[in-house]
């Protein structure tokens, strides 16, 4: 019904009486998968008012695939990083192809906000803002959803690369400036050579750790 477009997002179910017997299926099962789809953030149930289809935007769609990358182990988070090594430099062409003035300026805002003395834990928030908002700057709201969902589960790993390697703020904050000025400067194809350099230290770093 939803992918019929019978359902939009926003719109409350009929109710289960009804909807069981529109769909042929018992209560139970009707409930199993009201709960599964619940799950998915497809379905929002509020408990005394009703069941609604959910806005279905990405950022809602990845949740559940952010619950399971966050329940695998450290050796499952090189697969994490080689994905990443994948989509990030593709989002970074994009960007500097497609990035707007304010975009820019919101990057720019965000890698001048820390220096040499940033603490670890502060260098890893900015981590994460700076590739969610080259990610945002792609116009591609999946791609950007997605980026995030995986980014924000290797936090462990960034924090346990800037404790243990010497160097790390300085060379990610370096890193980080000469990916913005690729975009900036509208050029797609060193954005992704770079991005692909940035990711690849952290993801040659875990490896040899682990």
């Amino acid at each position: 019904m939803i992918l019929a477009g019978e359902l939009a997002p926003g719109d409350r179910l009929p109710p289960e009486k009804e909807l069981s017997e529109r769909l042929g299926l018992s209560r139970s099962s009707l409930r199993e998968a009201v709960k599964a789809l619940e799950v998915i953030r497809v379905l929002d149930v509020r408990r005394g008012d009703g069941t609604y289809v959910t806005s279905l935007e990405p950022r809602l769609l990845l949740e559940a695939m952010s619950f399971v990358v966050d329940l695998h182990d450290d050796q499952s988070v090189l697969e994490i990083f080689a994905v990443r090594r994948i989509l990030e430099p593709a989002a970074a062409a994009l960007a500097a192809r497609n990035a707007d003035a304010a975009a820019l300026e919101h990057l720019r805002e965000v890698v001048t906000s820390v220096d040499d003395a940033t603490d670890v834990e502060g260098l890893v928030a900015h981590d994460l803002e700076f590739h969610r908002g080259i990610a945002e700057s792609t116009g591609n709201s999946y791609l950007a959803s997605l980026i995030d969902s995986l980014s924000s589960h290797t936090v462990r790993a960034r924090v346990w690369r800037g404790i243990t390697q010497e160097n790390a703020v300085e060379r990610t904050l370096q890193e980080h400036h000469a990916i913005l000025d690729a975009i900036a400067a509208d050029d797609p194809d060193l954005a992704s050579a770079l991005t692909v350099v940035h990711v690849s230290g952290v993801e040659q770093w875990l490896r040899s750790a682990l």
